[in-house]
């Protein structure tokens, strides 16, 4: 392979007078590297779409928008926010489906000064209200069913409605239609670049979410991190091959697949696609079937989402007869993507090369990126680490480990969170001058790149939804019944993994696996709730520190399960 050629061109990228020059910038009081051709903001890399005007830009079923409608769109629903007095530094709320008005209104709010709260859109009206009360949004734009969801909160916020795609008109609701139709101009604002862009809530080890604050700086930052990666791989294997790339590549068209609310579909997706002047389209809801249509109707050029989602596209009975001619890109996040797939999307879609990225919440997107012959090379690696990152692999006490020794994976760039809005210690057991605590085992090799191999905190990841045990439990010991629990991954051959839990039960209390798990419906989201439970006779096995041992149950529910 061409490592070599690989290690030239981040050189000449990443050296003085590159592309995607690296320079050593001050955040917060850190050293930390950055791109020195950076966008300074969101607002400007919106408003650098403007010569696109007149292409298609967002499609959902038989809607179409161009970038010069889109742009309307946004510039009236900020100026309506600036009328409510709403005002930089403020938040607004997007509780709803992948509909194209989520992104207008993220564009809107980013461009002014507001940050966005993605509300998970599977919360439950508990959940919603805890996010509603920590990051008390001045605004909340949501959907008819997750207005729903917000009327059954017994104490709601005192928060400003929007509708989209209501059934019909709601008292207290402002209509989205009625606000873009009254138009406006975008109001004139100065931006801090380590001002919030957005809050993105992850799951929580404590019981409850917390909510990441991405700055302007981190998410253009990931926008230069992708767009290196493209560029580092394409010059590589230019160099190494003598095939110069395609003088006019074509506009990109992506499918996303993905909730908005993450940075897999938001940060990267839709961000790398709005950059490019290309087309996003949209699904109501995940179907392979669909997905092929969509495809072989709008040529789509990459499809992005979690690994599972790949796989299905291409098992779908209908894959062989679809014309997919157009992918050149079949990429997986959220989830490390199983080597047997990179193989299959190589060897059975003939025009597109996989590829993956690694990254977190915490870091506004991707901390490392692979794809095409390095992919296929090395298919159990996440890739290097971009260069707007140091990284490093540490022991429990935080010292480097020796290059190629396992350690904890920290990472240090202007792409890393500011920290966790109202959770001070949470960022400072995270967070460690600059250094973010992945909470992944990893090694790093000869090439400079990174392979996961095991994971430090209790998380279940399921079908790229991190999914904390502790919240789990938090909600199953509610029940009265429940005298001790520990939740578990368990390995899943769709998913990665699913919850698993082993429970048992104070004497005399009745309980059973739909019993436990209509329960757990009322508390947390559904795609948390216990698929495998293992009810015990006797207290559950604990170390000498008293801690539950959770491979020693994973491994006795998982051998009931039967072999896929």
């Amino acid at each position: 392979m061409h490592y070599a050629e690989l290690a030239k061109a981040r050189e000449e990228l990443t050296g003085p007078g590159g592309a995607f020059e690296i320079i050593r910038i001050d955040v917060n009081g850190i050293a930390v590297r950055a791109f020195r051709h950076a966008l300074p903001d969101v607002r400007a890399l919106w408003q650098s779409t403007k010569p696109f005007a007149d292409r298609t830009y967002l499609v959902f079923g038989d809607e179409r928008l161009t970038y010069a409608e889109a742009h309307g769109h946004v510039d009236a629903i900020a100026a309506w926010l600036a009328a409510q007095g709403v005002q930089p530094g403020d938040r607004v709320a997007i509780a709803m489906r992948n509909y194209p008005e989520w992104l207008l209104i993220y564009w809107a709010c980013v461009s002014t000064g507001l940050a966005v709260v993605g509300m998970n859109a599977w919360w439950t009206a508990e959940e919603m209200a805890y996010a509603l009360a920590d990051s008390a949004p001045k605004a909340l734009f949501l959907d008819a069913e997750r207005l729903d969801r917000f009327r059954e909160i017994a104490e709601p916020p005192a928060v400003t409605l929007v509708g989209v795609r209501l059934r019909g008109p709601e008292p207290g609701v402002s209509s989205l239609a009625d606000v873009i139709a009254h138009g406006g101009a975008m109001p004139e604002v100065a931006i801090d670049p380590d001002a919030d862009a957005c809050i993105f809530y992850t799951s929580g080890t404590t019981g409850f979410p917390k909510g990441a604050q991405l700055t302007h700086r981190g998410c253009i930052t990931n926008l230069y991190n992708m767009l290196y990666a493209g560029a580092s791989t394409a010059l590589a294997v230019q160099r190494a091959t003598d095939v110069a790339p395609p003088a006019s590549p074509p506009v990109p068209v992506s499918l996303l697949t993905t909730p908005l609310f993450h940075v897999t579909a938001n940060n990267c997706g839709a961000y790398a696609t709005t950059a490019a002047g290309g087309t996003i389209v949209l699904m109501y809801r995940w179907d392979a079937g669909e997905a092929l249509r969509i495809i072989a109707r709008e040529r789509v050029t990459s499809i992005g989402g979690v690994p599972v989602m790949a796989r299905e596209l291409i098992n779908h009975p209908d894959f062989a007869t679809t014309d997919v001619s157009s992918l050149t890109a079949m990429s997986g996040g959220g989830a490390q993507v199983p080597p047997d797939l990179v193989h299959k999307i190589e060897s059975r879609v003939a025009s597109a090369r996989p590829s993956t990225g690694y990254g977190m919440t915490e870091t506004c997107g991707i901390i490392t990126s692979v794809s095409g012959d390095f992919f296929v090379d090395k298919p159990d690696s996440a890739g290097p680490a971009m260069p707007s990152y140091e990284a490093k692999c540490v022991d429990d006490a935080g010292n480097t480990v020796p290059p190629g020794d396992i350690g904890e994976l920290w990472v240090r760039g202007a792409a890393v969170i500011k920290g966790y809005i109202n959770r001070p210690e949470a960022t400072a057991a995270a967070i460690t001058d600059g250094w973010l605590h992945t909470g992944d085992i990893a090694r790093i090799d000869e090439d400079g790149f990174i392979f996961i191999v095991d994971r430090k905190k209790d998380m279940v990841l399921r079908g790229g939804e991190n999914v904390y045990c502790a919240e789990v439990e938090a909600a199953i010991y509610r029940h009265p019944a429940i005298a001790e629990c520990c939740v578990f991954g368990v390995p899943d051959h769709r998913l990665g993994e699913e919850v698993g839990v082993a429970v048992l039960l104070k004497p005399g209390e009745r309980l059973d696996d739909a019993g436990l798990r209509s329960f757990c419906g009322g508390l947390i989201a559904n795609y948390k709730v216990p698929r495998h439970i293992l009810f015990m006779t006797e207290p559950l096995p604990r170390n000498a520190s008293g801690k539950f041992l959770r491979r020693e149950l994973r491994d006795r529910l998982s051998q009931d399960l039967p072999t896929p």
